[in-house]
């Protein structure tokens, strides 16, 4: 018997200046983890679709490239490359600008790799959101983009529905990062030590990092998505997110139930956790602080829910993962 298996379809943007070295190293890492993804003999694996698409003067960027040619479907994500020229206005064309709103609008997770990230920030999807760059542009970056919360000493800001990262060659655990979403964080770990590249062990010891399902096709429960990654789920209430929604709060629950796979005070939990993560990961703040900071109050209950979802207590978690710094230095 045939194993059926769906099929998910990654798109990756040659715009102009785009470092191509990048765009072949994800088309190959994505490669080798359907490879290995076909190896398990698992239905519940989806197949790997990879498109590129080329942005060209004022016009839409449109499809040069596609590993399984065939019925149309929505991107589930598009990933950003680099490019080693840095920015220019000529990168940031409004049809470029306003297909990137589309997508984020249908549900497609975007990704930006350095300039990647300026193209996303060009786009206004950033606004009042947290993302990286590269260092050498984050005070041009700052300036620019005021209303977006830089946090450019973290090499990854995963935000759910907007990932960015900071150096040249970040593109690599961008990539498994998608991986880790759709096939799972062994095949993401096994595919990191095909290539012999480095990726964090905290996605395979404590499941992966939150990855919300935005490809459900309800565009009213995909605004309350948008609206809890913006605000990172802080003080937020039942009637707040049916408000959002424009829905009566038990079609809401039962709507937001049915697209996301979790009540919204689990979504909301797991959320906050993931942010949690990345602050243990990356930031030497106190636990209480960072309690806080994901919105609670009580760091005792923070702690718990914490643990239930990855496993770890907060301190552990940080002394098995967080950057040291110290070796940071060397």
């Amino acid at each position: 018997m045939v194993l059926q298996r769906t099929v998910v379809e990654l798109g990756i943007l040659i715009y102009s200046g785009a470092q191509m070295a990048a765009v072949h190293g994800l088309t190959d890492l994505f490669g080798v983890a359907n490879r290995i993804a076909a190896e398990h003999q698992s239905g519940q694996l989806p197949v790997l679709r990879l498109s590129h698409w080329r942005a060209d003067a004022d016009e839409a960027p449109n499809r040069v490239f596609d590993s399984l040619p065939g019925t149309e479907q929505p991107l589930v994500a598009l990933l950003i490359p680099p490019s080693i020229a840095g920015f220019s206005e000529g990168q940031a064309s409004e049809a470029l600008l306003d297909w990137l709103r589309r997508l984020h609008r249908a549900g497609t997770v975007l990704g930006g790799v350095c300039v990647g990230s300026i193209l996303l920030a060009e786009s206004g999807l950033l606004d009042g959101r947290s993302a990286t760059t590269h260092w050498t542009s984050a005070t041009s970056f700052s300036a620019r983009y005021p209303a977006i919360k830089l946090e450019a000493d973290k090499p990854i800001v995963d935000d759910g529905d907007l990932i960015t990262t900071a150096g040249l060659m970040a593109w690599s655990e961008l990539g498994l990062r998608v991986v880790d979403r759709l096939l799972g964080p062994s095949i993401a770990a096994s595919t990191a030590r095909f290539l012999v590249i480095e990726h964090s062990d905290s996605a395979s010891e404590c499941g992966s990092n939150f990855a919300p399902i935005l490809s459900h096709g309800d565009a009213a429960i995909l605004k309350v998505q948008h609206w809890l990654q913006a605000s990172g789920a802080v003080d937020v209430s039942l009637a707040a997110m049916a408000q959002i929604a424009g829905l009566e709060e038990r079609t809401f629950l039962r709507r937001f139930r049915s697209a996301t796979g979790l009540k919204p005070t689990e979504y909301c939990q797991h959320l906050r956790v993931g942010k949690a993560r990345q602050r243990l990961e990356f930031t030497n703040d106190t636990i209480d602080h960072i309690a806080w900071t994901v919105g609670y109050q009580d760091p005792k209950a923070f702690r718990a829910i914490f643990k239930k979802i990855t496993g770890l207590a907060p301190s552990d978690y940080r002394s098995r993962f967080g950057v040291n710094p110290a070796k940071a230095q060397v």
